[in-house]
């Protein structure tokens, strides 16, 4: 457990984004998103797309470093491009 907290983590704590704004625009329970923050546990796949979906209304440089974080190296620009 622990990749997307991380992620979510540090995409929140850049962007000075709180776990409940996060909650609102997801239309969830606060304590949901304090126990992905908090690596207690891991959202689900289709989650994880509400969560990117989420965050690019707050801040879409949020939901990028998000996706970058989590993703890491399966996702790159390099990719894109061909």
């Amino acid at each position: 457990m622990g990749r997307a907290g991380k992620a979510l983590r540090q995409a929140l704590a850049a962007y000075k984004i709180s776990q409940n704004k996060l909650a609102i625009a997801l239309g969830t329970d606060r304590f949901k998103v304090f126990r992905w923050f908090h690596e207690q546990i891991d959202p689900q796949a289709e989650t994880v797309a509400e969560i990117v979906k989420a965050l690019n209304q707050i801040d879409p440089s949020a939901a990028e470093l998000f996706v970058q974080l989590y993703l890491g190296d399966l996702v790159s620009r390099d990719d894109e491009a061909e």
